[in-house]
């Protein structure tokens, strides 16, 4: 029997218990552990009472309320935190009275969403391959023995069917709610401890009521600690966004050069708001080629800091700090490709790109690339070309360029490219290691890595382990991964395999061929995958009109705010390192003994494939405990 917080009668005891976790362990909406008494959902967060968590200064601390029903179900649910009080102040937030102010972040240090589900109906194949069942996430795994063979179809599978949660829709949009019976609702919270928190415990409470009475009280204790997160993120990364795909959801159009100016004015509002969305999550963007004319109008508020500033409706980390990242020609699509002197060309452009940026004196250092091509084939046309750029006589020769590659292929065949960036699941180590030394050593060379695949990382599929997203920023520190980069933050029509808009808010899978049943694999295709390429969901949509908020900005997902747990651990390691590096490095090896190319392959005769199981712990507990060994490590530097 869950314990009874505040006054409840026994019939409520029994149709509801609460409880509450740190948001990667991944409830499906199927379960309900506590009233099943299934398993013990004590946490790091959570003692059965409490929900307490810890915070630095400038950083947001996330917690998930699980609200489990009975067989009556329950109706008219209401979720709110009060304020948090400590002796030092209070940490509140105003709610969003309209649903424009719902991209108003100023006064708003708490933020509540309701959690909507997608049912995992087949293992993502871009994610992850099946000939070892260890590269499956851990609750969609088989039955298998020590070398990864497994028996059992796809409904041997622990999660088979089962609804994980994504989607965080801001809570004003659902202020009431209904939980069917035998189901679970997650209801996650953001706490932003600003700058003008002091260090010391804040103390408030969660209350929930259905059908108009109170049924919980659940105390809630953040602890903030004598640490400050810097507001220029030290983990650079790179997410792309679509203008054209967020257009076609938002205004019925992907293309609006000829649309009326309300329209033109409507869509660069919503595109802002993606930037400043991603910027309280750390995350920097890119989106389609800019014209260099354009720049001023589009880019600059976004690169001088003036988008993330109060007077745009902006509080949080990162107040005033820039975008930190351009990228000319995204995917490759720079616009003199085919001019008729196409060196000449180069130069010319080039020439402009490299003025631009010095010429308006952006106080945020900002990284400006070529992206001369997307995993392409032909080396020897990605190494012309960045021989012209590095040939041109002009200041365009400095400006740094860019392709998607396996790295050791990146040193041995395009040398002259500035910035490879390479993804793997597999690799020989030997070559990949050295081919990071030759890059971190060589002038003008920097080191980038792209989404994720395991073993060798965890991904930004839907159904990987919660944990997943948070360990790629503790691979981008071990390795030192100059920048990580995201393929696609709104890929909602999946133009490279089915073809169709995707409905977001009903179906897990966003990539791939036309689905069929496998009897191992659930719903499979040419590269199913759930989630890949989608980390923001449409507040408005005009292709499913029925699944649409009607809100001019977009939803989180839950793997971005996981994704920002890493980033943020990140600054607890870049602190902790220099507080004492031996230390920081036995934590970080710690938790992923072996990740990126040092899971090596099997057979050098075929360096595609190696039997094994991750290295990382899938339980968000073990990642507090180190987050917490990192905090003291930091703190004892000061003694």
């Amino acid at each position: 029997m869950a314990m009874i917080l505040g006054p409840a009668t026994a019939a409520q005891a029994e149709s509801i218990a609460v409880w509450a976790n740190q948001g990667e362990d991944k409830v499906a909406q199927e379960e309900t552990r506590l009233l099943d008494a299934s398993e013990d959902v004590r946490n790091s967060v959570w003692d059965g009472e409490t929900i307490r968590v810890r915070a630095a200064v400038n950083e947001t601390v996330a917690f998930n309320l699980i609200i489990e029903a009975a067989a009556a179900g329950l109706q008219e649910v209401t979720v709110g935190l009060g304020p948090l009080t400590g002796d030092s102040g209070t940490i509140d937030s105003r709610p969003a009275d309209s649903k424009t102010s719902l991209f108003d972040y100023r006064g708003r240090n708490v933020e509540c969403f309701l959690v909507r589900y997608l049912k995992i109906q087949g293992c993502s194949k871009l994610a992850y391959e099946h000939y070892d069942e260890r590269h499956v996430p851990h609750r969609l795994r088989r039955p298998h023995d020590a070398d990864g063979f497994a028996r059992g179809g796809w409904m041997d599978r622990p999660d088979h069917d089962r609804s994980y949660p994504d989607i965080a829709v801001p809570m004003e949009l659902h202020p009431r709610f209904d939980i069917a019976a035998h189901q679970s609702q997650s209801v996650w919270f953001d706490v932003y401890v600003s700058p003008d928190h002091a260090p010391g415990v804040y103390r408030g409470k969660v209350r929930v009521t259905a059908a108009g009475q109170l049924n919980r009280q659940v105390p809630v204790e953040l602890e903030v600690i004598d640490i400050r997160l810097p507001d220029l993120p030290s983990a650079k990364t790179m997410l792309v966004i679509s203008n054209e795909d967020i257009n076609q959801r938002y205004v019925g159009r992907p293309y609006i050069d000829d649309a009326p100016v309300d329209v033109i004015r409507r869509s660069k509002a919503i595109v802002d708001r993606h930037f400043q969305m991603a910027h309280r999550h750390r995350i920097s963007l890119v989106h389609e080629h800019t014209p260099i004319e354009m720049m001023d109008a589009v880019w600059k508020s976004r690169l001088d800091g003036s988008l993330f500033t109060a007077a745009q409706g902006y509080e949080g980390p990162g107040q005033a700090v820039g975008n930190n990242i351009f990228a000319i020609g995204t995917y490759g699509a720079w616009p003199w490709k085919n001019a008729p002197d196409p060196k000449s060309a180069m130069w010319r452009n080039t020439d402009a790109w490299a003025q631009y940026l010095p010429d308006r004196s952006f106080a945020t250092p900002t990284e400006t690339f070529l992206y001369l091509a997307d995993e392409s084939d032909d080396d020897p046309q990605v190494q012309q070309w960045a021989d012209w750029v590095k040939e041109n006589p002009g200041p365009g020769a400095n400006l740094p360029t860019m392709a998607t590659m396996p790295l050791p292929r990146a040193v041995s065949q395009t040398p002259s490219l500035s910035l490879p960036c390479s993804t793997l699941a597999v690799g020989i180590t030997e070559q990949w290691q050295a081919a990071a030394e030759h890059i971190r050593t060589a002038p003008g060379k920097r080191f980038w890595m792209y989404n994720g695949f395991r073993p060798a990382s965890g991904t930004m599929a839907t159904d990987d382990d919660g944990v997943a997203m948070r360990q790629l920023a503790w691979c981008q520190f071990k390795f030192q991964v100059d920048r990580w980069f995201l393929w696609s933050g709104t890929y909602y029509r999946d133009f490279q395999g089915s073809g169709q808009h995707t409905r977001l808010f009903s179906s897990a899978k966003t990539f791939g061929g036309e689905a069929t049943m496998d009897p191992v694999l659930g719903q499979t295709g040419w590269n199913y995958n759930n989630g890949d390429g989608v980390l923001f969901y449409p507040g408005t949509d005009q292709v499913y009109p029925d699944e649409s908020y009607d809100i001019d900005g977009p939803i989180a997902s839950l793997r971005m705010k996981h994704w920002r747990r890493g980033l943020q651990d990140y600054e607890y390691l870049q602190m902790a390192g220099q507080a004492d590096a031996a230390a920081t490095m036995r934590v970080v090896q710690s938790m992923i003994p072996r990740a990126l190319w040092e899971v090596s392959i099997d057979e050098p005769a075929d360096p595609t494939y190696a039997r094994t199981d991750i290295s990382w712990s899938t339980d968000p507990d073990v990642w507090e405990s180190a987050r917490d060994q990192l905090i003291r490590i930091i703190l004892d530097g000061r003694d």
